[in-house]
């Protein structure tokens, strides 16, 4: 009886196992596709997250302002920087990779990017000596014709790598010693500056194969000892916004061969001493060109050290008359980038939630939104 019983049972099961095999069986095979991203438009961010708790495994992640939605994101190796060509059809990306992971044999090199699509179109190599750093803006720049990529180096002397975009190979090394970052002029192709540690600016200009040709120098403009500048640099055709630490607002005409500075300015007002209100971050702030604005991130007891702090307001200037115009809740930023069109839209990225805050900036600037949770360790935002 028992034997007989558990006969039926296996009988039951066995049938039950054979149907559901040929139910499977009829099933379609399951095929990969590739999803097609929306166009970009001046409202994608490329947020350079350098992950820190495993820095060997950086990020670009891909980022649709418009309307919060997460695209893609490009593996950006150590320590990775990114930058869009002029005509933003690639995406160039410096990075470092070691043998064996984080030891053994490096290998630095600049990857093509196509940003529609995220796919790789090309790797460049070039000498193992490109800055090890959290990305800022001026550690790799394009020529304002789109032929050249200088990238920073340091070993830890300063170098700047040349790179030949058109014929996609390394093409010379720069000597650039006691001097950071690279800002290309707006005018000749041939020519960028750096900013270096005695407080002035050097041009340096190139021969058509890249080669340094020349170079000239500032006067001394900024006091390094007393109220240093952030490397960061906005433009406005060939004049460039610097901040200093303290306040001040420097432009420097890049237009000729030997830098020209203007007469600086104060961000901060008599009022704005008791509370102590500085500048602080990253990429600390943003210049829309067509308005004339310049917003930036302010927090208050600011002394040695907190340069960095993340902001307890932006504030927003006019650059023509000198004045302040609006203040803006902070949302911890340290890093913002600005939409060039005509109802231009702010974006701020929280280093303490690690998220975008959105707003809009016409006449009457208002926020306009967030996004949690973008990125692990972020500083630094690029508009499409």
């Amino acid at each position: 009886m028992v034997s007989s019983r558990i006969l039926k049972s296996m009988g039951r099961a066995g049938i039950l196992w054979c149907l559901a095999t040929a139910a499977m069986a009829e099933l379609p095979a399951e095929t990969l596709s590739v999803v097609q991203l929306p166009p970009p438009n001046e409202h994608r961010l490329y947020v350079a997250d350098v992950t820190i708790q495993h820095i060997v495994d950086n990020r670009l992640h891909v980022i649709d302002g418009e309307r919060f939605r997460y695209l893609g994101q490009f593996a950006a190796g150590y320590a990775g920087q990114a930058t869009l060509s002029r005509d933003r059809k690639e995406l160039y990306l410096a990075t470092t990779y070691f043998a064996r992971l984080s030891r053994g044999e490096r290998s630095d090199v600049v990857e093509v990017h196509d940003p529609a699509t995220l796919s790789l179109i090309a790797e460049i190599p070039i000498p193992p000596r490109r800055a090890q750093a959290l990305p800022y803006e001026g550690l790799m720049r394009t020529s304002v014709d789109g032929r050249w990529l200088f990238v920073q180096n340091a070993t830890p002397s300063t170098s700047i790598t040349v790179v030949d975009l058109k014929a996609r190979k390394f093409a010379a090394e720069i000597p650039n010693p006691a001097c950071w970052v690279v800002i290309p002029s707006e005018t000749a192709a041939n020519r960028f500056s750096t900013i270096c540690g005695d407080g002035a600016l050097q041009t340096m200009i190139l021969n058509d194969d890249g080669t340094l040709k020349s170079s000239t120098r500032s006067e001394r403009f900024f006091d390094p000892g007393n109220d240093p500048i952030y490397v960061q640099t906005q433009n406005i055709g060939d004049r460039h916004v610097m901040v200093s630490f303290h306040g001040k607002v420097y432009v420097a005409d890049l237009s000729g061969e030997t830098p020209r500075i203007e007469a600086p300015w104060s961000l901060l007002g008599k009022a704005d001493a008791k509370p102590g209100w500085r500048p602080g971050g990253y990429q600390l702030f943003a210049v829309h060109r067509g308005q004339q604005r310049l917003y930036i991130g302010m927090h208050k007891g600011g002394a040695e050290g907190t340069h960095k702090n993340p902001a307890d307001e932006i504030w927003v200037f006019d650059l023509q008359s000198r004045k302040r115009v609006a203040r803006l809740p902070g949302h911890a930023a340290v890093a913002m980038v600005v939409t060039q069109s005509a109802r231009p839209t702010l974006y701020a990225l929280d280093a303490v939630k690690m998220a975008i805050a959105k707003f809009s900036v016409g006449e009457k600037p208002r926020f306009a939104g967030r996004m949690e949770g973008v990125a692990e360790s972020a500083t630094m935002l690029e508009l499409h």
